[in-house]
């Protein structure tokens, strides 16, 4: 049994460090480097301290030694701006896994994060999750 057992099917643990760090990635057998760029990969990160991909900051930085963050990323420049931060590793566990639930059901509106928007991605999202101009849904 692991920590991350409730996670959807539609997400892979894509890494698990020894240190509690986490990544999960949607899809990787649609979000492929053929189909979509690499970086369309949706992904969730469950790190020991804020990560952050910004040139010049280091993402092991913490506030306090105990911070635990959950950030979910569609591209590495386009995240949910929601901060997910918790005192231990299992209650950021639990909201991965929730946060990997609502996007499996089309309950994130990822369109909003995008300043310049990717329709054809956008439709593929759509179409998998359910999303809101799927006419299934």
């Amino acid at each position: 049994m692991t920590a991350f057992d409730a996670l959807p099917d539609s997400w892979t643990i894509w890494s698990e460090e020894d240190d509690g760090r986490a990544v999960l990635a949607y899809r990787p057998d649609v979000f492929d480097a053929e189909e979509f760029p690499p970086a369309c990969l949706p992904t969730l990160y469950v790190t020991h301290g804020k990560r952050t991909r910004r040139p010049g900051t280091n993402p092991t930085s913490r506030t306090t030694a105990n911070d635990w963050f959950v950030t979910l990323y569609l591209e590495p420049d386009v995240s949910l701006p929601d901060q997910h931060r918790f005192d231990d590793r299992s209650d950021a566990v639990a909201c991965a896994i929730d946060l990997a639930r609502q996007f499996d059901a089309g309950e994130i509106d990822y369109r909003d994060l995008y300043q310049v928007p990717r329709e054809r991605y956008f439709d593929r999202l759509d179409e998998l999750t359910g999303g809101p101009d799927d006419p299934d849904s």
